[in-house]
């Protein structure tokens, strides 16, 4: 018997291809919860679980951990390779949600929708206080192209906005395809209205923005964020906000969840909202059938499409 823990909430129709597998046991609870860790070959997880060397080292027959999402920050990789455990994800199932809330953050900042709809809740009308800005002929830096960057950039094009990129792998043919230009990063910073953050973590984006990178960016410019927090050093994004320097910034993520504190999130042309771009029904059921199929690939002896560690 191939036995699965399921630590965090995962949709179980998203399960079913290991859930109707005969010679798979699926048992779901919190890794905290459980006595008899040593008996498990596959864990599943979200976000929440926290998977360390220590939590793998008492679980000795793990050979595989299976993320329904696409960042693996919670994972210690580097310990489940050493282990030769198979740490595997699914890249493709949020994308959508994650570019429809980009554009959700996007829309309500520059147009100021949580300010007007809070004003009017309170039985005020105070048209001129909420004029905002638009779209249309603005100027979109995104920095990350990968699957999430191209779906914002399509919608971007359906807003007529310039759409301005950078990406190691991206060639200029492909770039003209996608109707979007490729040019340096700091060409973005110096040039874009509004930029949006596509990357993963890693030692080499930690505080991307930061406060050189700000200095050279255009006065009133809009900073997205749906990505992961530790891209921006937030002390130096609201000293921007600040003195007026940067018009306004939107996040999904943040550098400590939940945060530390909530000085930032709190500024007046700041929203903020709490790592729930890729929280559609779709996504997480998309993620969870990805990831349930790649565990079942693996026990059945099958290759695995979305290793993050082993190729």
């Amino acid at each position: 018997m191939f036995r699965v823990l399921v630590s965090d909430k995962i949709a179980k129709e998203g399960l079913s291809p290991l859930l109707e597998s005969e010679g798979i046991e699926v048992v779901e609870k919190n890794v905290s919860e459980v006595d008899d860790l040593d008996s498990y070959d596959a864990l599943l997880v979200r976000s929440a679980t926290q998977v360390t060397d220590e939590v793998m080292r008492k679980m000795p027959k793990l050979k595989i951990i299976g993320r329904a999402g696409v960042g693996v920050d919670n994972i210690d990789v580097h310990a489940a390779t050493e282990r030769g455990i198979n740490v595997v994800n699914a890249p493709s199932g949020n994308t959508i949600a994650t570019a429809e809330h980009t554009f959700a953050l996007m829309l309500a900042l520059v147009r100021k929708v949580c300010q007007a709809n809070q004003s009017i809740r309170n039985e005020e009308w105070n048209r001129s206080a909420f004029q905002g800005m638009e779209l249309y002929g603005k100027t979109l830096g995104i920095i990350g192209f990968g699957r999430i960057g191209k779906e914002v950039a399509k919608r971007a094009r359906a807003f007529q906005m310039r759409v301005l990129t950078c990406d190691l792998v991206l060639t200029d043919e492909e770039a003209e395809l996608r109707g979007v230009t490729r040019c340096e990063r700091t060409e973005i910073f110096r040039t874009a209205d509004i930029i949006t953050l596509h990357l993963p973590a890693t030692p080499e984006t930690k505080h991307l923005i930061n406060e050189d990178t700000l200095r050279i960016m255009k006065p009133g410019v809009i900073i997205i964020n749906t990505a992961r927090g530790s891209l921006i050093d937030e002390a130096a994004l609201k000293h921007s906000l600040e003195i007026g320097h940067v018009g306004g910034a939107a996040m999904d993520v943040h550098s400590h969840e939940p945060p530390e504190n909530y000085d930032l999130v709190k500024m007046e042309n700041v929203l903020a909202t709490p790592h729930i771009a890729a929280s559609t029904k779709e996504a997480q059921l998309k993620v969870a059938a990805i990831v349930a199929q790649e565990v079942l690939n693996f026990a059945t002896g099958k290759r695995v499409e979305n290793s993050v560690n082993f190729r």
